[in-house]
């Protein structure tokens, strides 16, 4: 589960034949941002990996009630496919004050991310990412850890 701001490329590259790994992007668009050449909803994996991948690209301007919405149903993919475990790659980039990021999303939605991925029940890696706005960066990671510890 990737929700840093930038599509997670070599990481779809990587397992788009697999059937056994699911890969969930939530990302900005790549028909406005980096990378240009990948993150596009009609990608679904190939052959084994048919269907083990997803693309949630996003418009500028997304804020919390969109992006959860994204969320929710990557939340509800990982369900339905039940992994031993979760790896997420937490960016934190979706910030609102981000300088490179188009989102909206404010310090206060960060334990809900935490808190939703608690709610799959599963055994989680969370592995950092981006995060530019530097005063900030702590802030929304913490709070992330903590909406997910406090499940």
């Amino acid at each position: 589960l990737d929700v840093d701001y930038h599509h997670g490329n070599g990481t779809q590259e990587i397992f788009y034949r697999r059937g056994d790994i699911q890969v969930l992007n939530l990302h900005g668009d790549p028909m406005v941002e980096y990378p240009f050449f990948l993150g596009h909803a009609d990608e679904r994996g190939e052959g084994e990996g048919e269907g083990f991948n997803a693309n949630y690209p996003m418009p500028f301007g997304t804020d919390w009630d969109g992006w959860s919405a994204s969320l929710e149903d990557a939340c509800g993919k990982l369900t339905a496919y039940a992994p031993d475990v979760v790896i997420v790659s937490l960016g934190v980039d979706t910030f609102e004050k981000d300088p490179i990021s188009q989102f909206k999303l404010k310090s206060v939605d960060y334990p809900k991310i935490g808190h939703r991925i608690a709610r799959l029940g599963l055994p989680t890696l969370f592995v950092m990412e981006g995060g530019y706005a530097v005063e900030e960066i702590g802030i929304n990671a913490v709070g992330v850890l903590t909406g997910f510890e406090d499940r």
